[in-house]
């Protein structure tokens, strides 16, 4: 959706106050949530530096001191903008790990399942917003530290742990042979997606179908590794105590 449309979206609404004057609980929840997707278009659009939170209020019609109020400055706004698309960008993640926990929806074979999860990883991040969003980090990372540090803690890491307990449970099954699963989970997202993203983020036109390719037959390689023989699967599907395979974060 559009700048021009989600403002006159907005201005449709208003705000419901309550008799005390302030927005009531379901309004503020609905202006915050404007003020997000506002926000994240016009970061997206224009840029870090060339969005202003002035901008951001009157398009998403809001006064200052409530933007500078909720999040503090610029780079607060950025940090919530940021952290809800990670959220997103690790929801096939987070998905694949609970239904593993549960042992729910694990019909086809490990390959089908990981190469389904790939494939929603691939068209996460490499959409043009996360695209976008990459080059806005990496120009802002040496600037602002902080906000680095915070797509690294919560995107990165948290993706990398995720993947580790996916691959647990699938050890756990006897599905997969890992010596370490957070190696493994490093290895299998830089083999899935990193190239993809990187060759996105340079500005290289990406043909989707060719990147699916590559993300199938690195997976493949992934498997041919992860496997291992079928008698150590067995032993280890039969055994009920292990050594941790990662260290504890």
């Amino acid at each position: 959706m559009g700048l021009t449309a989600t403002k006159a979206k907005g201005a449709k609404r208003g705000v419901i106050k309550s008799r005390g004057g302030r927005p009531t609980r379901d309004a503020a929840i609905e202006r915050d949530q404007r003020l997000i997707e506002v926000a994240t278009r016009l970061f997206l659009d224009r840029g870090f530096d060339a969005t202003s939170i002035d901008a951001v209020a009157e398009a998403a019609r809001v006064s200052k001191p409530t933007v500078y109020g909720q999040y503090g400055d610029k780079r607060g706004l950025f940090a919530a903008v940021l952290r809800r698309e990670i959220a997103r960008w690790l929801a096939p993640l987070a998905a694949a790990a609970a239904e593993a926990q549960t042992g729910g929806n694990c019909d086809g074979s490990v390959e089908e399942r990981l190469t389904e999860l790939g494939r929603q990883l691939l068209v996460l991040n490499c959409s043009a917003d996360s695209i976008a969003f990459s080059r806005i980090l990496t120009a802002q990372a040496i600037n602002f530290p902080e906000v680095a540090k915070l797509a690294v803690d919560e995107g990165w890491s948290k993706a990398v742990s995720t993947t580790a307990d996916f691959f647990d449970h699938l050890v756990d099954k006897g599905v997969l042979d890992l010596e370490d699963t957070t190696i493994a989970a490093e290895t299998f997202l830089n083999m899935v997606v990193g190239h993809t993203h990187r060759m996105a983020t340079f500005g290289i036109p990406i043909d989707m179908k060719t990147a699916e390719t590559r993300m199938e037959v690195s997976i493949r390689l992934f498997l041919a590794g992860a496997v291992g023989p079928q008698d150590r699967l067995r032993d280890a599907a039969k055994e009920t105590t292990k050594a941790p395979r990662r260290p504890a974060r």
